[in-house]
């Protein structure tokens, strides 16, 4: 039995925590997008696979029997890889992942959209200063529409993009509390918060403050996981299902 799993996320560390504990033989495999990851217990290898076919590869020659993904729920380029590749190489695969946000008290009124393209021309029509909490790989979709704006930009690792002049650059990691994030929103007078269905509990504080000061907030609807796949939102329930594939 070896169980690899594709990580990155904090259930990612919890499911390797638990397989330890189990005896089951396993990997974590990290994308290596952020500069200083949190690691699992256990083997790591950080960087991609090189697509499907390098995935694929990989789960033959390292003797892989089952794949759990665990990773972000807008990794979706990722997950999409890990179909395929499990697929073809007739490798057991699940999805762990967090439950979203859509069913949060709230949630009916907040401004719900397919894409980043969207948030940002929402975003753009509801205020004047935004809080972008998307992440610094899709900055790029919200400088042309936020171009005139006095955004708070919060990621963890500098972003790529050169930001606008207006904009202000906050590099933090959570999780964060709701006296701080409500601290922010004041002393930068958010008017509009622009987030993802992430999910759970580690970033939610700012949709409390968000809540409570009657800020609007935009938000980028989950990509859906990969076809066929069947999909578990706790790491005690991937952690048996890695077991009975055993």
């Amino acid at each position: 039995m070896s169980v690899l799993i594709l990580g990155g996320t904090a259930e990612a560390r919890d499911l390797a925590v638990l397989l330890q504990e189990r005896g089951l033989r396993f990997s974590s495999s990290l994308a290596g997008r952020v500069a200083r990851p949190r690691l699992p217990v256990g083997e790591v290898r950080v960087g991609g696979f090189g697509g499907i076919d390098g995935l694929r590869r990989h789960l033959t020659e390292a003797g892989v029997t089952a794949v759990v993904d665990a990773t972000h729920p807008f990794a979706a380029g990722i997950s999409a890889n890990a179909a395929a590749a499990c697929a073809a190489a007739e490798v057991p695969l699940l999805r762990l992942e967090r439950p979203g946000w859509a069913a949060a008290a709230g949630a009916d009124r907040w401004h719900w959209v397919d894409d980043h393209d969207e948030a940002a021309a929402t975003a753009s029509r509801v205020g004047r200063r935004p809080f972008l909490t998307i992440g610094r790989q899709s900055l790029d979709r919200f400088v042309g529409p936020l171009a005139e704006h006095h955004a708070l930009v919060r990621v963890v690792d500098p972003p790529e993009v050169e930001l606008p002049a207006s904009w202000r650059l906050l590099l933090n990691r959570g999780p964060y509390s709701v006296a701080g994030e409500r601290e922010l929103f004041a002393d930068h007078g958010v008017d509009v918060l622009v987030t993802k269905d992430s999910g759970g509990g580690h970033t939610w504080s700012k949709m409390a403050v968000a809540d409570e000061l009657d800020v609007p907030v935009v938000v980028v609807r989950r990509p859906g996981p990969a076809p066929g796949v069947p999909v578990v939102d706790s790491a005690a329930a991937a952690a048996e299902w890695a077991g009975a594939a055993d």
